[in-house]
């Protein structure tokens, strides 16, 4: 058992970010960490926040603190002893489940003084290895190491075989781009030369810090982008109330402007994320604001202050805005007082708001540095592919693929934004098909900043290029004429691209119907030679383990002989991602129990496919809990190697398959990438049209890597 004490500084430290972030760093590596915060010293609120963000992030359970009111008192009383037994069996519980704990210390503020003590009091009832977790200046190496040292005092000094390293948080004074926010771990963002830097100028004062025995395991920058709040943090914050809640618990504040001048001289700061703030009366700034909003400029917000809220016939004007999502506040604090208020606000991520966690948790967890990660794991841990490595596996593949994939729905929002991090990331070569005028609007208009070689091609310019190539492959099928008109399509005009080798892949979706985007590969890509059909498969991020699904997107009733199929490309596809496949044929019946043309079907489609691949583990007809559940399988197929444990799951027809993922999805609040298509020529994918940013960097970078595969398997056949 390791358990690993992060300790801080002081308050500000980002102590809850950098728990998160090293239990990201570790899943990772495919070690999943159990949380423990031991003491809350939340006075007032009735759930902790780094526990309740832990559960939230890692779909664990925890224990949770004891109450900052009992441990005040049990100090009171001198029952230090007792604090720390409690805190010893909180931790025991959470050790019958995991191998590794990370343990959140007590904060030392002006409020309880007794922290740093107890801390160290808590390192030694857990045995624990220490983290001291502390801000950071880069111009100000002394102050920062003077920082750590105070703590190191509580702990045995620099010397004490307790001490694991220490992580520097919201650094302050490193270029500005290398606070950009990662999709996911990405190695390449770690600030290696700056670390180095850094520690040697720390060490001209302070040579133990950076030592091998205490090295600085990371240096995190100080992200402004991660620390802005949302609209709807605020309104307690100015003692607000809602003229319009819109959408208030998305949108957030990058930047804040009064409005004070005329208005004319003022318009440049209605920009994408910019909180508005401005007396009632000023009904210019609330038509400004709408006019803005209509424009498609994602406001963060307006804050009307003093007098009286605006009336109903001037709300009237603003119409659109309001059915836009636009937030708008009303407070009877003065502007400049607002303007205060605001500036005092906690950097502290709200308990609800998730979605900032994860890029905060993902963000820190790419500084850290992996070589002592391993050192720390020191090969005492079996990884698995949870969905944390999955991810990371993913993201590093595409990295090392190089590929070039177009992206035909080139001027929509998500995908220029997702367009931006792959090519800046390095995760691909992306091309948007779309005109550059417009992709340069939308960027504008929603902050995103375009990498400068990232690709952006007019349709309209290359289109008759692709009108004879296309008659040509579609021969006796289509004319010219005909060709012409469906190049309009820009899925067919960048499936033409890839037709022709000048691009390795596509995905689509975001806009577009599946059949939209699937139809011109069928016509122009085709099956692979080994292949009768086309299928797809989710791979579903289940908390502990990563899950195929195949085929829940494309064929309605496969037979037999397509079912088998299905089974072998899904089973290539899960070892592809680094899945080694155990697959499991699912039917209403297990093995002979029940009869019907249904489990005959699924019954000779395991045949079949372990007859092609004898390779392979598969089993079936299997029950969905018969395959999934160990003390199940056990009971229902005593003799499969599948039962229990499968990870690869073939659904008897789409009805079953989809009803299936989503009801996973949906119900257990299981993230699943995909759908990503298999037995094609070369690789195309669908997105959901209700996809998010991350979604489609994710299948940006699926189609990579299977782009990546089909050579390796086109040249080892060729071998």
């Amino acid at each position: 058992m390791k358990t690993i004490l992060l300790v801080p500084t002081g308050e500000g430290v980002g102590l809850s970010s950098a728990c998160l972030g090293l239990i990201y760093a570790l899943e990772c590596q495919g070690v999943k960490a159990g949380f423990l915060k031991p003491f809350s010293q939340e006075a007032h609120q009735e759930s902790d926040r780094s526990t309740a963000l832990y559960r939230h992030l890692s779909n664990s359970e925890t224990v949770e603190p004891i109450p900052y009111l009992k441990l005040i008192q049990q100090l009171n009383l001198g029952e230090n002893d007792e604090l720390l037994e409690d805190a010893v069996r909180l931790h025991r519980q959470i050790a019958k489940h995991h191998d590794l704990i990370i343990v959140e210390g007590l904060v030392p503020n002006s409020r309880d003084a007794f922290a740093s003590t107890l801390n160290a009091a808590l390192a030694q009832a857990l045995d624990a290895k220490v983290i001291i977790v502390s801000n950071a200046d880069i111009n100000k190496p002394e102050v920062t190491a003077e920082k750590v040292e105070n703590q190191l005092r509580y702990l045995g000094g620099a010397s004490s075989t307790r001490m694991a390293g220490v992580l520097f948080m919201r650094t302050k004074g490193l270029p500005e781009d290398s606070a950009k926010i990662p999709v996911t771990i990405d190695p390449n963002l770690r600030l290696i030369s700056d670390t180095n830097k850094f520690t040697a100028n720390i060490q001209k004062t302070h040579a133990h810090i950076g030592s091998e025995k205490l090295p600085v395991i990371g240096l995190v920058p100080f992200s402004n982008t991660l620390s802005v709040p949302r609209i709807s943090d605020l309104a307690a914050h100015i003692s607000a109330e809602w003229i319009n809640q819109g959408e208030a618990k998305q949108r957030r504040v990058l930047h804040s402007s009064l409005i004070a001048s005329n208005i004319e001289h003022e318009l440049n700061k209605f920009v994408a994320g910019e909180l508005i703030i401005s007396a009632s009366d000023r009904i210019d700034v609330l038509l400004a604001s709408s006019l803005a909003t209509s424009n498609g400029v994602p406001l963060a917000g307006l804050v009307l202050t003093e007098h009286h809220e605006p009336n109903a016939s001037v709300l009237e004007f603003c119409q659109a805005a309001i059915k836009n999502g636009l937030p708008i506040l009303h407070t009877s604090l003065s502007t400049f007082e607002t303007a205060q208020n605001l500036a005092n606000l906690s950097n502290e991520i709200p308990i609800d708001d998730t979605e900032r966690a994860e890029q905060v948790t993902r963000f820190v967890s790419s500084h850290i540095n992996a070589d002592w990660i391993a050192l720390l794991l020191n090969g005492s841990y079996k990884p698995r592919l949870s969905p944390s490595a999955f991810r990371h596996e993913l993201v590093q593949k595409s990295i090392a693929a190089k590929k070039r994939i177009v992206l035909p729905e080139g001027d929509e929002p998500r995908t220029i934004q997702a367009a931006a991090i792959c090519q800046s990331r390095g995760i691909a070569h992306c091309i948007l098909l779309a005109k550059p005028e417009i992709v340069v609007e939308v960027a504008k208009a929603r902050n995103i900043e375009l990498p400068h070689d990232l690709e952006i091609i007019d349709p309209d310019l290359i289109r008759e290029n692709y009108v004879p190539k296309m008659v040509e492959l579609r021969k006796g099928k289509i004319n010219e004429l005909q060709a012409r008109e469906q190049l309009q399509d820009t899925v067919v005009l960048g499936t033409m691209m890839l037709a022709l080798d000048q691009v390795d892949g596509l995905v689509s979706g975001a806009v577009h119907t599946t059949a939209n985007t699937v139809r011109p590969a069928f016509q122009l890509i085709k099956t692979a030679p080994e292949y009768s059909l086309v299928s797809s498969v989710f791979f579903m991020l289940l908390p502990d383990e990563v899950y195929v699904y195949g085929d829940c997107a494309i064929n309605p009733d496969p037979d037999a002989e397509q079912l088998a199929e299905i089974a072998i490309q899904s089973a290539d596809s899960a070892k592809a991602f680094g899945i080694d496949p155990r697959i499991a044929m699912i039917s209403y019946s297990t093995g002979t129990s029940g009869a019907g043309a249904e489990v005959e079907k699924v019954a000779k489609a395991t045949e079949i496919a372990k007859q092609r691949r004898p390779d392979l583990l598969i089993d079936g007809p299997l029950q969905y809990d018969a395959a999934s559940v160990e003390s199940v399988g056990r009971s229902k197929a005593p003799d499969s190697q599948v039962a229990g444990r499968a990870n690869v799951f073939i659904f008897p027809d789409l009805n079953t398959g989809n009803t299936t993922y989503k009801a996973v999805q949906r119900s257990a609040n299981v993230v699943s990438v995909g759908p990503m298509l298999q037995g094609l020529n070369k690789p195309v994918n669908d997105l959901s049209r209700g996809a998010l940013v991350d979604d489609i960097v994710f299948t940006i970078a699926l189609t990579a890597i299977q782009a990546e595969q089909q050579i390796e398997a086109k040249a080892s056949k060729a071998s």
